[in-house]
């Protein structure tokens, strides 16, 4: 559990709420469907019509992040290196087969292969980071439906003031139904300005930093891989992947 995440949503509801009742207004005035509706469902569906389904899906997929975000396997992946290298340098590349069956990781099993098949240093970083580009460029679509919520949602909240004071405009002539075109009109605004910035933004930036750290997982798996093919002392190539660190 990545406890900055939580301790920032508390803060910033803290802030929100706790505002509102140090100016003496009611926390219940913040609850207008209405605003809820416009803001929330209308930046739902301007980010289903910006995005593949499938890539929308795939961003909702990754807020766990946000709270539970994969785990660093940088030293175990050193290690997991180091150990390859020690096996290619007493008995060639193709004793590295035998390790082919231990890792469920595509990127790790492809670059592998690849060596195992002879590519030279040259080819295997070609190969490695096209694959790593397709990654990360994947991976960063995904992120990106959370800043077009972002983007989206302050809009809405104008738009939802803007239906609220049509409303108010309708009414003048009814005092009693002014206050609650008024609530909405600017409760939507704090429902688009605050959910941008206090929620679909710092999500969108916490799974980018996710994805970067994943990313240089695989640039480190790539150098490796390539100092054993260029046969590279273990003991080099762990000082300089542990640079990394």
């Amino acid at each position: 559990m990545d406890r900055g995440s939580l301790i920032g949503i508390v803060l910033g509801a803290a802030a929100i709420f706790g505002g509102q009742a140090m100016e003496g207004g009611q926390i219940s005035l913040f609850l207008q469907p209405a605003a809820f509706v416009i803001v929330v469902i209308g930046t739902l569906a301007a980010v289903l019509l910006h995005h593949p389904f499938a890539v929308f899906m795939k961003g909702v997929r990754m807020a766990k992040w946000v709270f539970r975000p994969p785990e660093s396997e940088v030293d175990t992946l050193i290690r997991r290196i180091i150990q390859w290298s020690h096996t290619a340098r007493q008995e060639g590349t193709l004793g590295l087969e035998k390790y082919l069956g231990m890792t469920h990781d595509p990127f790790q099993k492809a670059g592998l292969q690849l060596l195992i098949d002879g590519a030279d240093a040259a080819k295997l970083r070609d190969t490695l980071d096209v694959q790593i580009v397709g990654f990360e460029t994947a991976e960063r679509q995904a992120a990106r439906v959370w800043e077009a919520a972002g983007g989206y949602a302050p809009t809405l909240g104008i738009l939802g003031a803007v239906i609220g004071l049509i409303h108010v405009m309708e009414n003048l002539t009814e005092p009693s139904k002014l206050g609650t075109g008024i609530a909405v009109a600017f409760v939507a605004t704090i429902y688009g300005v605050g959910l941008a910035n206090l929620v679909f933004l710092p999500i969108a930036n916490k799974i980018k930093f996710s994805i970067a750290r994943r990313v240089a997982e695989r640039e480190i798996l790539c150098d490796g891989l390539i100092g054993i093919a260029q046969g590279d002392n273990p003991r080099i190539i762990e000082a300089r992947l542990k640079g990394y660190l």
